[in-house]
């Protein structure tokens, strides 16, 4: 996979406990799929273990292939429009106070699934009032404007959209992607009214040059709240890792990130875009209130 050693501060929580069984009986029991699993986050002992987790709709199957991702390229199966329901279902069973709704990539469909994740958010909202709703959208490539239309009149608290990569390396890990069209997209987003928060992982070769200069990008598109995290290569078919970061560069960057004025920002190894995603959240809100 790669010559370089995986260091002693790369450590995550081993899977066990009543809320990691809880949350895989629920996903199971109503046939859903997190990205979690799909992804093969290591941070999923840990949230499972919190009782959350983030909900992958639209199947677990994507119509591109990216380089830094372990969930199947393969042809999807026709969207399941009771899905929304059962996510609903799932949030009330659990307990959640926020819930982080993400998909596969679906090139094949008119509107790339908009309009359920807009039913996604809905139901949420019907079902369980209280709780926060967080869309994890892909790039809607070619007809962002009238998806995040659609997505908006569900009203979800948060419009998170990964740009993943910097802009030098963007290409060679996203070939079907575009740098410009997702910060389009965050523009977009940030000046139709939404609160917009982006992920970005390093150790792919970059410099902190190139680092500083996308969160600029991003920061100017109208991106209010960042992550960002430490890429580990999930198999020995993907993009090896470059780098480890230490906590102390990943500290500097959260600095970097303040100076800049995004509204919040964390910056760490274990950190994943929807990782203690409602914790970022509420310290916005407080942010917004103060």
């Amino acid at each position: 996979m790669t010559g370089v050693r995986k260091p002693e501060w790369i450590r995550y929580k081993t899977p066990g406990g009543q809320g990691y069984l809880n949350v895989k009986r629920c996903v199971g029991e109503l046939n859903l799929h997190t990205i979690c699993t799909e992804a093969k986050c290591p941070n999923a002992g840990d949230c499972f273990s919190n009782n959350t987790a983030t909900f992958l709709i639209m199947g677990n199957k994507c119509t591109r292939d990216c380089l830094y991702c372990a969930v199947q390229k393969s042809s999807p199966e026709p969207p399941d429009y009771g899905e929304p329901e059962r996510i609903a279902e799932a949030v009330s069973r659990l307990g959640l106070k926020y819930a982080v709704i993400t998909s596969v990539t679906r090139d094949d469909l008119s509107d790339g699934g908009a309009s359920l994740f807009a039913e996604t958010s809905s139901c949420i909202k019907r079902r369980v009032p209280e709780c926060g709703v967080e869309l994890l959208v892909p790039d809607f490539r070619g007809y962002h404007i009238d998806s995040l239309d659609i997505i908006k009149e569900s009203n979800p608290d948060v419009l998170n959209h990964n740009i993943e990569t910097v802009e030098k390396i963007f290409p060679v890990l996203r070939p079907s992607g575009s740098y410009n069209h997702s910060l389009a997209l965050i523009k977009y987003a940030s000046e139709t009214g939404f609160i917009v928060k982006s992920g970005l992982m390093i150790g792919f070769g970059e410099t902190i040059g190139d680092i500083k200069d996308t969160m600029k990008n991003l920061y100017n598109s109208g991106c209010s709240m960042l992550t960002v995290g430490q890429y580990l290569s999930p198999g020995k078919n993907h993009y090896e890792v470059k780098k480890y970061y230490h906590p102390e560069e990943f500290e500097e960057i959260r600095l970097i990130g303040e100076d800049m004025g995004f509204k919040k920002i964390q910056s760490a190894p274990n950190v994943r875009s929807s990782y203690h995603a409602a914790l970022l959240s509420e310290t916005y809100k407080i942010y917004e209130k103060a």
